[in-house]
């Protein structure tokens, strides 16, 4: 169906002659096809946004509807992708336009020529249901993507191709109930706005790991969890986000990159093809999706990218693969939608932003989760989503941080003060917390150490401590207190710059396994306990903190994973230091 141009009012267009359209409809505007989406229905008045700049639109120009919802076209192709938030590839688009999209411009998301090499896994005569997997395609060198049976589609395969296939030609047919023959491509449609279903939601009780000490050890997420990065500019929310992107324990990366400058998105984009996967010595990008959406393009896209994200997302896991989202930053998402909202003229909330600001925010959240997929063999998959979060001037009481605290479990604060004392990553202990530690200290003793949550405790009161010893000194200076609270003090400056400072861009200190981050922590909290006992027994606090070791437990943060013997030694020459200081006092005593 037809309407016509009424008003155009930046990224907002009103058509009228729009009576049968639905809500959330895609639609062509003007004389170039613009591509919109229906977001509000007044009679036969349609308001919609458009994903691409207005400028030229007219009253009167044509408006078509394609009587479709904004939707995702999901099949091979989609890893080592660049699109942007609309799902267009971008990488197809400059080589079709040149550096600038083009407005108008349609050009498929999954590339309709290329053939993929279907190997089938059920034959003629099987039955299959939802979910279960038709056939695989090996996509990249690290991942296999399965073929699946689409939504509502239930009965006996009557023929299956082998070989190569486009991802528009059928590769099944399948023989339904009521006996008509439904023909299966391996490209599926889905809408972005709707969840795909899941059979099951599991508990989060197994660790989404991600060789970041200051994580892994006092804040750690879940698999299935959700986590927010808040912090002001400058504090490094981005190169977190990276880090994370480069080695979580996820088997799929979504990197949506929402309304951030240009040339951290290019960073990402230049960078990303020339990381290696830890796991298989591959480039990182070839398991992983990424999703551009520059702050100088429409601001309407901004807000769909989110949801183009975690569909992707939610057709991965659905695959039985572990995936982990990052949304960087979803402040601009919320932007987005303050802007779309003032421009509907709909009663602002707090700071203009929309009333539902909040249940924006938990609609993207809620998608994440620890699942059985839907199919006949019961398999588990996840979607792990870190949101990055810009509040202006590091406030972290507006609407948008102080919404996403109340959806998520993990809460990362990183403070602009540690970042400009070059102590990365900024995650501020004192503020931070996890909610999932409790669900995870099962998990965490079985594999990493019985004592493990003893550690952790222990050097989370140790930083507690200091924090509290620091308020004293700033009023009566360091003299003021006694010998084992300079030691404790000593101790909480050796957990910070040895252990919770985190080199990103060092070969050796980016990432460390978690036997490595038991070892060094073990190191520490050695040294403090036979310390206090040391002090205890007469020895001068100078002498300890003299000790030769002590460098070494500094440099043991930049000891390869293969040479952990290195780590054992250390903490023999902790003991025979002590011991030697110990037994000196004594004779000195005597």
């Amino acid at each position: 169906m037809q309407g016509y141009i009424l008003k155009v009012s930046g990224p907002l267009v009103v058509a009228g002659g729009m009576a049968e359209v639905k809500l959330f409809d895609v639609v062509r505007v003007g004389n170039r096809r613009l591509i919109g989406e229906v977001i509000e229905l007044r009679g036969d008045k349609a308001s919609i946004q458009v994903y691409e700049e207005t400028s030229g639109l007219g009253p009167g120009d044509p408006v078509e509807s394609t009587g479709l919802p904004l939707s995702v076209e999901l099949g091979p192709g989609l890893i080592e992708s660049i699109f942007d938030g609309i799902q267009r590839p971008l990488t197809e688009i400059r080589a079709k336009a040149g550096d600038r999209i083009t407005r108008g411009i349609e050009v498929p998301s999954l590339n309709r020529e290329k053939k993929w090499s279907f190997v089938p896994i059920v034959k003629p005569g099987s039955r299959v249901e939802p979910g279960d997997f038709l056939g695989k395609v090996q996509e990249s060198s690290i991942v296999e993507h399965r073929i699946m049976v689409p939504a509502g589609i239930e009965g006996i395969i009557e023929w299956v191709h082998e070989g190569t296939a486009t991802v528009i030609d059928t590769v099944a047919k399948v023989k339904l109930n009521d006996g008509k023959v439904i023909e299966i491509s391996m490209m599926q449609k889905t809408p972005v706005r709707l969840g795909r279903d899941y059979k099951k939601k599991l508990p989060p009780d197994v660790p989404m790991l991600t060789g970041q000490r200051v994580i892994d050890t006092l804040f750690p997420v879940a698999e299935g969890g959700v986590a927010a990065v808040p912090g002001p500019f400058g504090s490094g929310k981005t190169v977190v986000q990276h880090q994370l992107a480069k080695w979580v324990s996820a088997d799929i990366i979504v990197y949506v990159g929402c309304g951030e400058r240009g040339n951290e998105m290019t960073d990402v984009l230049m960078e990303f093809p020339k990381l290696k996967d830890p796991k298989s010595g591959q480039p990182l990008m070839k398991r992983t999706v990424l999703i551009a959406n520059t702050s100088d393009m429409p601001v309407a896209a901004r807000e769909a990218s989110i949801y183009t994200g975690i569909t992707i997302a939610e057709y991965y896991r659905d695959m039985g693969y572990r995936v982990a989202v990052m949304a960087d930053s979803t402040s601009r998402w919320a932007e987005a939608l303050r802007e779309m909202s003032g421009r509907l003229e709909e009663m602002p909330g707090e700071e203009g932003y929309p009333a539902y600001l909040g249940s924006r925010i938990a609609d993207f959240y809620e998608r994440a989760g620890r699942v059985i997929c839907i199919g006949s063999n019961n398999r588990e998959g996840s979607i792990s989503a870190i949101g990055a979060v810009s509040p202006p001037g590091g406030d972290l009481s507006e609407p948008v941080t102080q919404a996403t605290l109340r959806i998520v479990k993990v809460f990362w604060g990183l403070d602009a003060q540690l970042a400009y004392r070059r102590h990365f990553p900024a995650i501020n202990w004192l503020l931070s917390y996890s909610l999932y530690m409790e669900r995870l200290e099962d998990w965490l003793k079985n594999n990493v150490s019985e004592d493990w949550i003893d550690m952790r405790q222990d050097t989370m009161n140790i930083l507690q401590e200091e924090s509290e010893l620091e308020e004293i000194v700033r009023l009566v200076g360091v003299e003021s207190l006694s010998v084992k609270d300079r030691f404790t003090l000593e101790t909480a400056r050796s957990i910070r710059e040895d252990y919770l400072h985190q080199n990103a861009f060092h070969e050796v200190d980016t990432y460390t396994s978690m036997d490595k981050q038991r070892m060094m922590l073990g190191l520490i909290l050695e040294f403090h306990q036979l310390g206090q006992k040391a002090l205890e027994e007469g020895v001068e606090l100078s002498k300890i903190i003299k000790m030769d070791v002590r460098e070494k437990i500094g440099r043991a943060k930049y000891i390869p994973e293969d040479r952990m013997k290195e780590l054992e030694a250390i903490s023999y020459e902790i003991k025979a230091q002590m011991e030697a200081l110990m037994s000196e006092g004594v004779e000195l005593y005597a």
